[in-house]
């Protein structure tokens, strides 16, 4: 009985503290999450403007080297011809821009999952 009266009166500063704890474990956890979803958004915004740098440089290439076949053209054959290998590097072009994007995708799918699963575990 002595115990329970000893427990009892040094329990209510006990909760007081896990609170104060557990209020500044949740406010670190917040603000990590906060700062890695910031990061992430920062990440993506980099990556969007070199991508569209790069989509531009390379449609501009690609365009420099149809009007160039085209002025080399000289027959209906040729023209055939320099349709058929434009369009070819229209599409390996447009392959592995997907591909690049689909690899993007996994790699912000798994960041994603990484930040949500450690804001979990904290």
């Amino acid at each position: 009985m002595a115990e329970l009266s000893e427990r009892s009166a040094s329990s209510p500063f006990q909760p007081a503290e896990n609170a104060e704890a557990q209020a500044a474990r949740l406010n670190q956890s917040a603000l990590e999450f906060l700062l890695g979803a910031q990061k992430i958004m920062f990440e993506e915004l980099v990556f969007l403007g070199d991508e569209m740098l790069e989509r531009t440089r390379t449609e501009m290439h690609l365009f420099t080297e149809f009007v160039a076949k085209m002025a080399g053209a000289h027959s209906v054959k040729d023209v055939r011809t320099m349709c058929r290998e434009c369009s070819q590097h229209q599409l390996d072009f447009i392959r592995r821009d997907y591909e690049r994007l689909f690899k993007h995708g996994e790699r912000m799918i798994a960041t994603t999952s990484n930040l949500i699963s450690n804001r979990s575990l904290n």
